[in-house]
């Protein structure tokens, strides 16, 4: 996996600090505090992420935080931030055990999912961490 780094904007709110990404046009995240910000942040972006990987859109290279213009029809500017996003790299084969049950419903779900065993089973793995990191 390779490590990039894509600045966001935050905006103090009521409730605490909301986040916008320069490089991902809808994307957001909110926190509390900025540690909570920072970490729903990265959640987001690295679900964001995958969801661009499975559809085959291209990740774009992150933005210089200094060059990001202010947008003067936002609300002022609490900060600006780096969040990390780990991409995908090159695939590597393996060699593992499992239940031929589960791999038959694996194999079954992933052609229903127009997609393969590598790439169901990666997909998988992603949302399970994304998960346990949130």
């Amino acid at each position: 996996m390779s490590s990039r780094y894509y600045p966001i904007i935050l905006e103090r709110t009521e409730d605490g600090l909301n986040a916008t990404f320069p490089d991902f046009p809808g994307l957001t995240a909110f926190g509390v505090n900025a540690a909570d910000v920072v970490a729903h942040a990265e959640t987001g972006l690295a679900l964001h992420i995958a969801g661009m990987i499975e559809d085959g859109d291209t990740i774009p290279e992150p933005s210089d935080i200094d060059a990001v213009p202010v947008d003067e029809e936002a609300p002022p500017e609490a900060g600006r931030l780096l969040v990390r996003a780990d991409l995908p790299g090159r695939a590597v084969r393996v060699n593992v055990t499992i239940d031929e049950a589960l791999l038959a419903a694996i194999d079954a779900e992933a052609k229903l999912r127009d997609t393969s065993r590598s790439g169901f089973l990666a997909a998988a793995a992603r949302r399970e961490l994304a998960q346990r990191a949130a």
